[in-house]
């Protein structure tokens, strides 16, 4: 099932449960329910061949080898069957097999994608296989001891994927699942998904008219509406103001440069599987540029430089360029042009520490700012293949590692999953429905300060490599946007609100009364719309609340004659009569509290 199978003890998948009974981990329980899926789909479909059906967040799931893709009807009838075999109480058996016969009896089941996952792993390491009645499958485990443990689960969705990732490889067919220890853990997970569908970027993004993807213009590519552009400019005019205040220099870049630019960075090495076909200019290849940082290099190498003017800070909202695979590409969270929250730092190896400590507090505030208060914490170490020397890595990961002890954040130790270039800190949100995101990282880079040669003179007069640091706080704009909107659900706290306040005019006897109390907010700087449409009120207080509108302004004849306004507010039922001055007071409290959801 899994492509690096090992023998598990299937003992440390479970502990004694209250009253004696056997309470087994989430990850066995999913583990073990994609393998009561996969059996299943065979009862059903024998001709399906598997391949590999690996844990996930929240579940499981499990790529099969068949022609005719699954329907929604057909996953009712698999849960169905899955149900049938939890109640025939099948027992799961372990065994370890040699190589050569694990070989044989896949062959001989015609299940050849296990064959060629054996065939891929270390002759050194022992295959095991886990059975339950008719079906056996190559499996490092750990599992439920029989198949009735399995009480609450469920199949969700289904989708084609290619054989390990790769589009030259044949198309599969990918069901994912859930599974839980109780059925009400179940049902609020469930409750979560649906809630989850209503705040869908995607679809919210086409009912608040914030942004669309256009097949003229391509996949992946976003066109950004009036509303998401103001949406948009607000972030950035924000980001931009605290950047100046924290003492970073703003810079822009091109959108484009030499290949030679990215053969020197080793982009054309490690990413060209990611980075569009170059493009012949007066005899020259130039690429998109995928990433930012030779750009930031080539200003830093653009002069002479002293230790007195580190550490230098650039800053960029700059747009790269990343071929994603068409089956990858997701709405605003996985896109082709994206413009990334980009900085990068030059500095002396004793101001690393400080340098990472200030960029977790920015990190820390801007988040905060957005309304994100909970968070998990990365430390990636080493990884195998790396380059610099093994100092330059002790002394950039204690520099991390002693940052974060500063901060006050718990966080996890990730082993062997820093880049080449050098260990990093990741940090994921949480949002209103308790999902994770990931946005912000900081990141020590030995390898492009060596590849473009770049220095500053030291204190002793000698020319010296600077420490450069990769940070983004809010990761991609278009993935921290579609985040945005589903933490809030579309209903943007104020002071994000592409539109504050929508005036509503009773009669068009008051269209002339609106037209100057609009006039009013607009030279205080609060963004309103009128609604003079010959319509009744309660349609244009619903037309408002469905736009999550923060203010309804409602103008009729005894609000005009007594200079006054009515205010509802999108989550409220209760209207408000006052003047526009106390209004105007409102507005103002309500855009200062930027962390208050």
């Amino acid at each position: 099932m899994e492509e690096s199978p090992q023998p598990s003890l299937q003992e440390g998948a479970k502990k004694a449960a209250p009253g004696g009974a056997t309470k087994f981990d989430l990850e066995t329980l999913r583990h073990s329910a994609a393998h009561l899926m996969a059996q299943a789909v065979q009862r059903l479909y024998p001709e399906t061949k598997v391949t590999i059906g690996p844990v996930i967040e929240d579940g499981f799931y499990y790529d099969f080898d068949r022609k005719e893709p699954f329907r929604t009807e057909d996953l009712e009838k698999i849960e169905e069957t899955m149900r049938e075999i939890v109640k025939e109480n099948l027992t799961v058996t372990r065994k370890e097999l040699p190589r050569d016969e694990a070989v044989k009896m896949f062959r001989d089941m015609g299940e050849n994608f296990k064959v060629e996952i054996i065939e891929s792993i270390d002759s050194t390491e022992p295959l095991t296989v886990y059975s339950q009645g008719e079906f056996t499958d190559l499996c490092r485990g750990p599992h439920v001891d029989a198949t009735s443990r399995l009480k609450a689960f469920k199949l969700l969705t289904t989708s084609g994927a290619y054989w390990r990732g790769d589009e030259r490889n044949p198309m599969l067919q990918r069901i994912y699942g859930t599974a839980w220890q109780t059925p009400k853990e179940l049902k609020v997970y469930l409750k979560r998904l649906e809630e989850a569908k209503k705040r869908d970027h995607r679809k919210l993004g086409k009912e608040l008219d914030l942004f669309s993807v256009s097949d003229a213009v391509g996949p992946g590519l976003i066109l950004w509406h009036p509303k998401g552009s103001r949406i948009r400019s607000i972030i950035e005019d924000f980001w931009k103001k605290e950047h100046y205040k924290n003492g970073y220099d703003l810079v822009y870049t091109p959108h484009a440069a030499k290949v030679d630019l990215w053969k020197t960075s080793g982009h054309m090495d490690f990413y060209k599987d990611n980075i569009f076909s170059p493009m012949e200019i007066e005899g020259q290849d130039y690429i998109m540029k995928p990433m930012n940082c030779p750009f930031h290099i080539q200003i830093f190498n653009n002069g002479l430089r002293s230790y007195r003017d580190l550490p230098i800070r650039y800053g960029e909202f700059g747009t790269v360029y990343r071929y994603e695979r068409s089956g990858v590409l997701h709405g605003l969270l996985r896109v082709r042009g994206f413009t990334q929250d980009d900085a990068h730092l030059f500095c002396r190896p004793s101001q690393i520490k400080d340098e990472i400590s200030e960029v977790i507090r920015f990190i820390l505030f801007i988040l905060k700012a957005f309304g994100f208060s909970e968070y998990k914490v990365y430390l990636s170490t080493r990884p195998d293949k790396y380059v610099g020397s093994d100092e330059d890595w002790e002394t950039a990961t204690d520099a991390l590692r002693s940052a974060l002890d500063g901060s006050g954040l718990e966080y996890e130790v990730d082993p062997g999953e820093g880049v080449f270039y050098g260990p990093k800190i990741d940090i994921k949100i949480k949002d209103s429905l308790n999902r994770f995101w990931q946005v912000s990282t900081v990141q020590v880079d030995f390898n492009l300060p060596e590849r473009f040669k770049i220095s500053y003179i030291e204190e002793d007069g000698q020319k010296c490599q600077p420490i450069m640091l990769h940070r983004a706080l809010m990761g991609s704009v278009e993935r921290f946007f579609g985040c945005l909107v589903e933490h809030y659900g579309g209903a943007f706290p104020l002071w994000l609100a592409p539109v504050q306040a929508m005036l509503m005019p009773i009669t068009d006897n008051q269209n002339a009364y609106a037209e100057e109390i609009a006039a009013r907010l607009a030279e205080a700087d609060f963004r309103i719309e009128k609604d003079l449409r010959n319509e009744k009120i309660g349609f244009k207080i619903r037309e408002a609340q469905l736009q999550k509108i923060p203010y309804m302004i409602i103008l009729g004849e005894k609000e005009a004659a007594d200079n006054k306004v009515a205010v509802r507010l999108r989550n409220s039922k209760e209207t408000r009569v006052m003047d526009l001055e106390t209004l105007v007071q409102e507005l103002k409290s309500g855009e200062s509290q930027r962390d208050v959801p």
